[in-house]
């Protein structure tokens, strides 16, 4: 977190460097002025009200309701100097083909300086209420040497990080459920930031519980950074004593019916520096610890980094991880911010696969060129 801090504060100064200075195009004189004043008191009253609400984890009631404007607000900003930005160094570049002389009079790029406000305004918007609410499907093929035949075709499915609260309710929860079970997968993971409200977090188990039967193999969860936040990991242990969802938390089990193939899960690992390294090494040998060495794993890890500690081990065929929300903006189906080592979509390490999730909620409500989703993962067996 403290480097995802660093960078969004980058970006915070950037984006207010370049508004202040790019707004010269768009007004002049006691309105430039104006203009700059205000977003400076915006940007600095916005962003200190964001680190106040999410350095206490709060994006429900109130705090919701004062965090969606905010944001979109702030995203539309950065829309709207990015246009700007772009309009400024295509006018250069066509004055320096034409060889046309500086026009003082012609330096502001719009007459009608609106369209730029309203473009970023209008692209936020689809941003929080459209793509945000609409979940993509995405299917792999897992090739899996010396797969189990029991195994043989079995699709997993994979959510993470629907972070309950003001953006994602229980009943979106169960609707998301059901989605998934209605798409043909045999085995549920989810992996982590769920439980994320402590009013809605007992509700959501429930519901949870309730689609075990929807799937053949049923439903296995790893926990996440956030269940450590708002009552998530007692609602966890609560489901792993009652035995319907399989909570695997630095441990394994092998799923009945299906040969030697295990689900292993871990910890979230909150250590700091190369703590970080030695703690998620640690984690990841508890869950392998009872996995037989001729089995097949696939493995449930909330942070992405386990990816590398899975293929290390050679036996993990598939890491599913979440986390990153890959990173809620994207282009050209690549993240906008990869501010992780894996930031998005399938990682191939020799014969092991990796898959960072995009996130099926968010705590922060709004997406780019990043719709939530459901992936399917169908294991197909081959012999070496």
């Amino acid at each position: 977190m403290p480097g995802f801090l660093v960078i969004f504060l980058l970006i915070v100064l950037a984006l207010l460097s370049f508004s202040v200075y790019f707004l010269r195009y768009l007004a002049e004189e006691r309105r430039l002025r104006t203009a700059r004043i205000g977003v400076a008191l915006f940007e600095i009253g916005s962003v200190g009200g964001l680190f106040f609400l999410f350095s206490t984890h709060r994006t429900d009631g109130w705090a919701g309701l004062v965090t969606l404007p905010i944001i979109l607000l702030l995203v539309a900003q950065m829309i709207v100097l990015a246009l700007v930005v772009g309009a400024v160094l295509i006018r250069f570049f066509l004055r320096k083909v034409q060889h046309a002389p500086y026009d003082a009079a012609r330096r502001r790029v719009l007459k009608n300086a609106a369209l730029y406000p309203a473009a970023g305004v209008l692209l936020s918007s689809y941003g929080a209420f459209i793509e945000r609410n609409h979940t993509v499907r995405r299917d792999y093929t897992i090739p899996v040497p010396n797969l189990p035949p029991e195994a043989d075709g079995m699709v997993i499915a994979q959510i993470s990080d629907v972070h309950l609260g003001m953006f994602f309710s229980v009943e979106d929860f169960d609707a998301l459920l059901a989605e998934t079970a209605a798409g043909g997968a045999d085995l549920l993971a989810v992996t982590g930031d769920v439980f994320d409200d402590e009013r809605l977090n007992a509700r959501a188990a429930e519901v949870l519980a309730a689609h075990v039967g929807d799937f053949r193999d049923g439903i296995w969860y790893c926990i996440g950074n956030h269940e450590y936040y708002h009552g998530g990991r007692p609602i966890v242990d609560r489901m792993a004593e009652a035995g319907r969802v399989h909570v695997v938390l630095n441990s394994a089990a092998r799923v009945a019916g299906r040969g030697a193939l295990y689900i292993a899960g871990v910890d979230y690992p909150f250590a700091r520096g190369d703590a970080f390294y030695t703690q998620k090494e640690a984690y990841f040998a508890a869950a392998m610890a009872d996995v037989p060495a001729d089995s097949v794993t696939v493995l449930l890890a909330h942070h992405p980094e386990l990816i590398d500690d899975a293929a290390a081990h050679g036996s993990v065929l598939l890491t599913l991880t979440g986390h990153t929300h890959g990173s809620q903006f994207g282009i050209l189906g690549q993240p906008l911010f990869p501010v992780f080592k894996y930031t998005r979509g399938m990682v191939c390490i020799g014969d092991s696969h990796g898959y960072v999730h995009t996130g099926n909620g968010s705590w922060f409500p709004l997406r780019i060129g990043c719709p939530p989703e459901i992936a399917y993962f169908r294991l197909e067996r081959t012999v070496q």
